[in-house]
């Protein structure tokens, strides 16, 4: 690009380019001083999405709307803050400016904030044939997937036929895995039996393909002992310590020899960061984005990195913080009060990660809990896992929203949103 985008004039402030309006990105454009700072706030798509979430977008549970937060929105008020709907395809840092698909944005501090997408580990062709649940719009396409197998199990033309499309494989053994697991074990029992009383639901099977030595492997062996024994009781086959090493439909292919048939294969088996063009290669390790105790990346003054795409090395953590959203919203508020604190000339401050415990649900009454030195599961600790997800929801109208939606179907068993919704296609989409 060789035009600049139209953004008002920063004057005498500091402007801080945010790219990515995640969990990093968000906070941090919250907790800028706007007395010190112009901010512009990059990102592909115009909302917030609630990441831990989308698969009960996936399985009927909420509405996408509910999780999801317009940028605009948040910021109405805020006069120096300003969004942009772009994507960034590289740092020029000689010039100071993110050149982005629609024009170039000149900087004071750039803080590259852009989170991760799907790892499919070098095989491409898993890409193409699998579905991936990392945003609003692949939780949407996956809950098409999922509505559909049970329109076709209707016009199956035997049982060899019904089992492939009624097979679910879920590839990936960590928090999202297990709770789209314990998701889909939950409507197998109380929802399809009413919604398609025709299908015999005996013949319905839910695959957990791990290649950890066990489920949740961030967590406790506690945790990961309960996760495994209640997703069992509930009627999941779970492959431990076994990756896929190929998916030719309706064939996937385990590396202990083993095939399975099915339709739908649904792949939340990693994560890798989104990288961004035009830093050294000695900034990155392992395609995350190498910073100091202040996040500054290795090499550059004005430049930042939070959040996923972030690796912060230390003897305490030598192989980075893990990348969750608890380590990206810490980062993000370490960095705020940093280049706040740099206008009125503080040192600033090392950034140091709290762990304030992991939540995972495996379905309804059943969740395991990592706090400290407290680990349980059950009833208690589903209970938590609401309240805690409940107050993390951006928007006190989405908050309002999942909690009549899970007050609904906890009453009865049911909340009708199994809506299959097909985009038509419009060329409008693809005008440049």
């Amino acid at each position: 690009m060789n035009y600049n985008v139209n953004i008002p004039d920063a004057g005498d402030k500091k402007r801080v380019v945010i790219v990515g309006g995640g969990f990093a990105g968000l906070e941090l454009a919250k907790r800028l001083d706007k007395k010190y700072y112009q901010i512009v706030l990059i990102d592909k798509n115009n909302y917030y999405q609630f990441q831990p979430l989308f698969y009960q977008v996936a399985t009927g549970g909420l509405e996408p709307s509910s999780i999801s937060y317009p940028h605009r929105k948040t910021f109405n008020k805020s006069k120096n803050v300003h969004f942009r709907m772009c994507e960034a395809k590289q740092i020029i840092t000689e010039d100071k400016k993110v050149e982005t698909n629609i024009g170039d944005i000149t900087y004071d501090y750039v803080v590259i904030a852009t989170g991760c997408d799907t790892n499919y580990f070098g095989n491409d062709n898993l890409k193409e044939s699998t579905f991936a649940l990392k945003s609003v719009s692949e939780s949407l396409l996956l809950r098409n997937r999922i509505l559909l197998s049970f329109e076709e199990a209707l016009s199956a033309k035997d049982d060899d036929e019904l089992r492939e499309i009624l097979s679910f494989v879920i590839v990936g053994g960590g928090a999202t895995g297990v709770e789209l697991a314990g998701a889909l074990a939950d409507m197998k029992k109380s929802i399809l039996p009413k919604d398609y009383p025709e299908v015999d639901f005996s013949k319905m099977e839910i695959h957990l393909v791990d290649a950890s030595p066990r489920l949740l492997f961030a967590m406790s062996e506690n945790a990961s002992e309960g996760a495994a024994k209640t997703l069992t009781k509930r009627g999941v086959i779970i492959h431990q310590d076994i990756s896929v090493k190929a998916y030719d439909k309706p064939t996937v292919e385990l590396s202990d020899n083993t095939t399975l048939r099915t339709r739908n294969v649904f792949w939340v088996a990693g994560v890798k960061p989104n990288g961004l063009r035009g830093l050294d290669e000695s900034a990155y390790n392992r395609g995350r984005l190498v910073v100091n105790q202040y996040n500054q990346v290795n090499g550059y003054e004005n430049v930042f990195a939070i959040g996923d795409t972030s690796l912060q090395m230390s003897e305490v953590t030598p192989k980075g913080h893990p990348q969750v959203a608890q380590v990206a919203l810490q980062m993000a508020r370490c960095l705020a009060k940093n280049l706040n604190n740099k206008i009125t000339g503080k040192a600033p401050e090392k950034f140091k990660y709290s762990d304030r415990g992991s939540l995972a649900t495996i379905g309804r009454h059943a969740a395991v809990a990592d706090l400290g030195k407290f680990r349980f599961g059950g009833f208690v600790a589903w209970w938590l896992w609401l309240l805690v997800h409940i107050l993390s929801i951006v928007g006190i109208r989405n908050r309002l929203a999942v909690f009549i939606d899970w007050v609904w179907s906890y009453l009865n068993y049911d909340v009708s949103l199994r809506l299959f919704i097909r985009p038509k296609f419009n060329e409008m989409y693809d005008k440049e």
